[in-house]
């Protein structure tokens, strides 16, 4: 294909066919990476839309000095799903306490300690450790110094070490 830069320019030009194959190879693994920080299909589909929906607007966004294409794209849909967050009520339920079915569907005890973590130490997490951006990227993506980056890192980890040796909470009361 294209180096970011190369594909950047045919995409802020409006060639709708270098976009539909930048978007064929990135929405998988971006509709997973929502998924797993919103706990829920049907918004990481809405997501992923929006996500997509805002490049394609913004002719002018991405700038290849700053960063790489993929960082760029991860960093609007975590900024994205941020934001759904914030527009939750209380009452809706928190990552820990989905129900079944959707723990069901991780069908794995790392991925129950996962989606107990807030949302934004496993966006990092995930980034970091399954999409595999590098510091600078993720430094890029959250606007912070690669320092930060670490040490946010850091705690992100021990948060999961901590969810990990602890008792999971007990679905739907005493058993």
């Amino acid at each position: 294909m294209f180096d970011d830069r190369e594909l950047w320019k045919q995409i802020s030009a409006g060639n709708a066919d270098a976009f539909e194959t930048w978007y064929g190879e990135t929405a998988p693994r971006l509709r997973s990476f929502l998924h797993h920080l919103t706990g829920s299909e049907p918004a990481a589909d809405d997501l992923m839309q929006e996500t997509y929906t805002y490049i394609w607007r913004r002719p002018d966004g991405f700038d290849p000095d700053r960063g790489t294409l993929r960082a760029w794209l991860y960093g609007i849909a975590r900024k994205q799903a941020a934001q759904w967050w914030r527009k939750q009520r209380p009452a809706d339920p928190l990552p820990d306490d989905r129900p079944a079915r959707a723990l069901a569907e991780t069908n794995s005890i790392l991925a129950d300690a996962f989606n107990r973590l807030p949302p934004d130490d496993r966006a990092l997490l995930w980034l970091r450790e399954v999409e595999g951006h590098s510091y600078a990227e993720l430094a890029a993506m959250l606007d912070v110094p690669i320092g930060t980056v670490r040490s946010r890192l850091f705690a992100a980890r021990e948060a999961l070490r901590d969810v990990w040796h602890s008792p999971a909470p007990m679905k739907g009361g005493r058993s």
